[in-house]
């Protein structure tokens, strides 16, 4: 049997290790003492070049650099088993949502480098999300959870002996993140409970009923805590037995894993290029997964940008936690700081851009982390910023894309100033219009 002793989940806040071995070890094992805690992806830098011949699958083509693959070896999986079980739930997830999982474009978008100011040697690269499964990036970080729950199956290591018996998933979602866990959830015939504000899109709502997910609304209680009442709700039914299935590294860390290829393959693609590297990444940031993960992405290349996490004027926690770090030991310490520097917003608004507004930003830790190791910084954008980003995408690029899925754009044009016109920049485009 394989083995990769040195390879698991470290919380970034307590420090406990959990081997890669251990079978739904979503959480840190120290969980039950109340306090904050975040595990983190611990694992020996691999080649990040993909694998040949897997038809494009980011998850086959990157397969030895996922923490799952670890796991499924140090369970008795072979290289065919374990190729295996990706090439069939792909081909589940391709008759359940019209395409399987493929490496998404990257393109310098010249008609909008040019709008605004770019030379000939820098510009801005779009990575463009919104022909993956589902229309987003989530479904990445979605099917790293997936993968690991059948994996366990069959390698014996669930408490539940047939997929009868499975308990449920459970999300907290309003938009992409359900979407995209209601088409992975489908695929493999798996109930999953979706937790959705009272004011959830109908176009989302029908959507996730074609999908067969159980929609629950959740109205907010006299007697709840500070904080999204989904989350709350979604709380309790995981602490019932339901199967954390959402976007939040704290709350089931195999989508950290999962979301990685995003920017394993940002980082191949702009090497692939030649020419100098990525100068600055803006990733739009609501729960904070999709940022923690493109950076761990690039930090595994060698070649970390600067990254800026972008957030609404409407709803900012990060930036606040990142000047709160700031005053005290700094962002790279700042998990002994938790409570002083991450809380929920006190006054959410509407914004454009709904997606991102996640009242506290749960995979934080890592964000801070990256912005300080690669010099980049927050920022914070005008609901102006919000709307002018997505006219000037969809007119440049033709990309159909959410106001949240261009919110990182936002970013650039906020900043632009501070951008010289021979820099690379890339950004994010996901989510596509409903």
């Amino acid at each position: 049997m394989e083995t990769a002793s040195n390879t698991g989940w470290r919380c970034a806040v307590c420090g406990a290790f959990t081997e890669i071995s251990q079978s739904l070890s979503w959480r840190c094992r120290n969980v039950s003492d109340g306090g904050h805690h975040a595990p983190q992806p611990v694992q020996p830098i691999a080649a990040l070049r993909p694998l040949a011949g897997v038809g494009g699958n980011p998850f086959r083509a990157f397969r030895h650099s996922l923490m799952w693959d670890a796991f499924a070896a140090a369970n008795g999986l072979d290289e065919a088993q374990r190729d295996g079980i990706l090439a069939d739930l792909d081909s589940r997830v391709a008759t359940a949502a019209g395409t399987g999982f493929v490496t998404t474009p990257l393109f310098r978008a010249d008609a909008l480098s040019d709008e605004l100011g770019f030379g000939t040697d820098g510009g801005v690269w779009v990575k463009d999300e919104t022909g993956n499964v589902g229309g987003s990036h989530k479904a990445r970080h979605l099917f790293g959870i997936l993968a690991h729950l059948v994996t366990a199956e069959a390698a014996g290591a669930t408490p539940w002996d047939s997929t009868s018996q499975r308990p449920p998933l459970a999300i907290s979602s309003c938009g992409n993140a359900a979407i995209a866990a209601a088409t992975l959830a489908k695929a493999v015939a798996w109930p999953l409970r979706v937790f959705v504000p009272t004011s959830a899109s109908p176009a989302v709502l029908a959507a996730l009923g074609r999908l067969d997910a159980i929609v629950v609304e959740c109205a907010r209680r006299a007697a709840d805590a500070p904080g999204d009442p989904c989350v709350h709700r979604f709380r309790e039914a995981v602490a019932a037995g339901a199967v954390p299935f959402g976007v939040q590294g704290t709350e089931n860390a195999w989508c950290l894993d999962g979301g990685r290829t995003l920017g394993w393959e940002l980082a191949t693609q702009f090497e692939d290029l030649g020419g100098p590297p990525l100068d600055r990444l803006f990733v739009q940031v609501g729960g904070g997964a999709f940022a923690a993960c493109a950076v761990a992405g690039f930090r595994m290349s060698g070649l970390l940008p600067r990254l800026h996490a972008v957030q609404t004027e409407s709803c900012a926690p990060l930036d606040r936690a990142w000047s709160r770090a700031a005053e005290l030991d700094g962002p790279r310490r700042a998990a002994a700081h938790w409570d002083e520097c991450m809380w929920p917003w006190e006054d959410v608004r509407a914004s454009a851009a709904d997606g991102i507004l996640d009242d506290e930003t749960y995979d934080w830790l890592p964000v801070l982390v990256g912005m300080a190791d690669g010099g980049g910084s927050p920022v914070v954008v005008s609901e102006n910023d919000v709307l002018a980003a997505n006219e000037l995408a969809v007119r440049a690029t033709g990309v159909d894309v959410s106001h949240t899925g261009t919110a990182g754009l936002a970013g650039l044009l906020a900043i632009r100033d501070e951008v010289m016109p021979d820099e690379r920049v890339a950004v994010v485009f996901s989510g596509v219009r409903r």
